[in-house]
């Protein structure tokens, strides 16, 4: 089955890896889905190579090791699930797992050995996607917009493609005229930090813990002066520019732990929405996906914010939420292989279409 890849992803929330299986013999066709957490000790690991600290690289190529093994143990999961041999299926899409992102020096940084991935899964792997756009004067990211482009384009109804991952990105899919998209804001990094911190749970589960709380507009003013939001794109952020060191230089220290979480997703709604209205304005249908889809108080204030378009999910496009950036990456493996590029410059900023990722054969 020639046309059969698969995609991994573990994105900005650091949460764990998402694993699809899709068909592109013809049109993306998701077939398979199934997600693995990362341990306590990995996820810390992770987050503490998000600063300089001892012995840097030796854990950075430790973990990287690490990564492979719970991609490798992900995609025979999956495989198994899907009864499907790896002989069966053309290559891996990878995107690694990033550590560090500065595209303004030069470089960024998405762990995972792909050498180690490919000797034991014993599929073809194609990762370290942003490094060329980068090299090419780009941003390295958001690399998603093109697939959202190529799955979800409508001929006669411009639309917006919101992806509500750690960090939230949008792509603008026009009638008429060039696709364009960029990240623009945090999306669930926040949000997740601040209930780690104050009741030790990953994630705030459909933003029941935000929905307690109230807004408090003041802070979140503070917090929506930070320039990156009156920056141009294309641009892209990460959590090198939205943490919690950053978010706690704007608390009083008198704020409610409840009402801080109710801002970060007021913040979080309102960074989206004015994303929208500015570069999306022909839009009248805004597809979610990603994580934050699933967080039902977010989607309410975006509905709220946006009451004259139509707020869904790419559920309704063919595409789970949680399986769009795993299934982008597999159909970003296949131009690799094929080598079309997988950039847009009118997203990245790059100087022009490159063809994308590293190949590690089987």
């Amino acid at each position: 089955m020639p046309g059969l890849y698969v995609g991994l992803m573990s994105g900005t929330s650091m949460d764990g890896i998402d694993a699809v299986l899709i068909s592109l013999s013809g049109p993306p066709a998701p077939r398979h889905h199934t997600h693995q957490p990362f341990s306590p000790e990995l996820r810390e690991t992770l987050l503490e190579l998000q600063h300089a600290g001892s012995n840097e690289l030796h854990r950075a190529a430790q973990a990287a090791n690490a990564l492979a093994l719970g991609y490798a143990a992900t995609v025979r999961t999956l495989l198994a699930q899907s009864k499907v041999g790896p002989e069966q299926v053309r290559a891996i899409g990878c995107h690694g797992q990033t550590v560090r992102h500065r595209p303004e020096k030069g470089y960024t940084i998405q762990l995972v050995n792909g050498a180690l991935l490919a000797e034991l899964a014993g599929i073809t792997v194609v990762c370290d996607f942003r490094s060329r756009d980068i090299a090419a004067g780009g941003e390295g990211a958001p690399l998603v917009p093109a697939f959202h482009h190529a799955m979800f384009a409508h001929p006669e109804r411009p639309r917006a493609i919101v992806n509500i991952g750690g960090i939230a990105n949008i792509t603008a899919l026009p009638v008429r005229g060039h696709v364009t998209g960029f990240d623009c804001g945090p999306g669930n990094v926040l949000m997740d930090g601040w209930i780690m911190a104050h009741q030790g749970k990953a994630f705030d589960a459909d933003g029941a813990w935000a929905a307690q709380g109230q807004s408090l507009p003041e802070l979140l003013e503070r917090l929506l002066r930070h320039d990156y939001f009156e920056r141009r794109p294309p641009k892209s952020t990460g959590r090198e520019t939205y943490n919690l060191q950053w978010l706690k230089k704007s608390l009083s220290g008198n704020e409610r732990p409840v009402d801080v979480q109710a801002t970060l997703l007021e913040l979080t709604a309102a960074g989206i929405s004015r994303a929208v209205d500015s570069y999306c304005a022909d839009a009248l249908e805004v597809y979610l996906c990603g994580g934050g889809a699933r967080n039902q108080a977010l989607v309410r204030r975006l509905t709220a914010l946006q009451p004259r378009r139509r707020i869904a999910t790419t559920d309704e496009l063919g595409v789970a939420a949680e399986m769009v950036e795993a299934t982008a990456f597999a159909w970003l493996a296949d131009r690799t292989l094929a080598g079309k590029p997988g950039n847009l410059p009118q997203v990245t900023g790059a100087a022009g279409l490159r063809i994308l990722g590293a190949i590690y054969p089987a």
